[in-house]
């Protein structure tokens, strides 16, 4: 089997498992799939009850990855993320104890029910990949995942992310109501059994960074990196937007695009790729300006717009 080949049947037994348990949204499912394949991070913001947990349990048990689920709460302590040191006092040795996020997938629960310090406990691994205890530096475990999930801004007792560390997810989704026959059969595969309990591993770490390795093989020619350019460049000159999309957010475009392109098992990268990517890659990264407007637009649908007004390059 070649490599291709075998970098598509890796996706397709993950895509099928996860599809196991969680139901009704595929496009949910290639969105972690493609921010798992570029060693990204993703964001799940929606209402309670919509299979946000769900979904991050259904993809971590279909993976023979070590597991941590961390249920943020105001008493959550940065601690009980990164670890603590203590001393054995029969030995005068210290020992280190690490925290929660020590593992390959970490699903992050309502992370927006946590205090800012012990956002950042997890932010900083996210970004850095490693922690720090207590003025040592740890690596965390390769492959490294964060699924973090949070429920709107305004509920009662939450604490938005500030915009700099919304930054450091790849991408931000949401997950919505899903159809009527969706629901259907939700309720028709639950009535007896919860299928969760049922998954198991079909792909394992060293699959997962074969994965990642074979999207850097992914070609993006420079018609594409020009027209990803046009995009987030045009985020910086717009009147509606305070704060444009940085060259973090055009390197998060191009590598999520490549991702996507190997999902639908192509070698190169297409501007229907980058069309498909930059809302859930983009929208969290940029800042509207509400003095310059009134209207009920939000930050996907000014990225739709931006989308829109851009030509697209030809394919050679």
């Amino acid at each position: 089997m070649s490599k291709d080949s075998k970098a598509l049947s890796t996706i397709e037994m993950i895509r099928n498992n996860v599809s196991v348990a969680f139901t009704g949204n595929n496009h949910a499912i290639d969105m972690l799939l493609i921010a798992l394949i570029c060693g990204g991070h993703v964001l799940i913001e929606d209402v309670p009850g919509l299979g946000k947990t769900t979904l991050a349990s259904a993809l971590a048990k279909s993976l023979d990855c070590s597991f941590r689920r961390i249920q943020f709460t105001p008493d959550v302590l940065p601690t009980d993320i990164t670890g603590f040191i203590s001393y054995n006092m029969s030995t005068g040795e210290r020992e280190v104890h690490f925290g929660s996020v020590m593992a390959q997938i970490v699903l992050a629960d309502e992370i927006n029910r946590t205090g800012p310090k012990t956002q950042s406990s997890l932010l900083e691994a996210m970004q850095e990949g490693n922690v720090t205890i207590d003025g040592e530096t740890y690596p965390v475990p390769q492959p490294f995942f964060v699924i973090a999930t949070q429920n709107p801004s305004g509920q009662i007792g939450t604490y938005p992310l500030p915009e700099s560390q919304l930054d450091r997810f790849l991408m931000k989704i949401s997950l919505g109501y899903p159809s009527s026959d969706a629901e259907k059969n939700v309720l028709i595969s639950r009535k007896a059994n919860d299928p969760l309990k049922s998954l198991r591993p079909v792909a394992t770490a060293d699959d997962i960074l074969s994965l990642r390795e074979a999207r850097t093989t992914i070609t993006c020619s420079q018609h594409i990196i020009d027209y990803i350019i046009s995009i987030t460049s045009s985020t910086r000159s717009n009147e509606k937007i305070s704060l444009g999309v940085s060259p973090r957010g055009s390197l998060a475009l191009m590598n999520a695009s490549m991702a996507c392109a190997m999902l639908n098992g192509r070698d190169y990268v297409l501007p229907d790729d980058v069309q498909g990517m930059a809302e859930p890659v983009l929208a969290h990264r940029i800042m509207l300006n509400r003095k310059q407007f009134q209207g009920k637009e939000t930050a996907e649908s000014i990225i739709g717009a931006t989308i829109r007004s851009i030509k697209v390059p030809g394919v050679s």
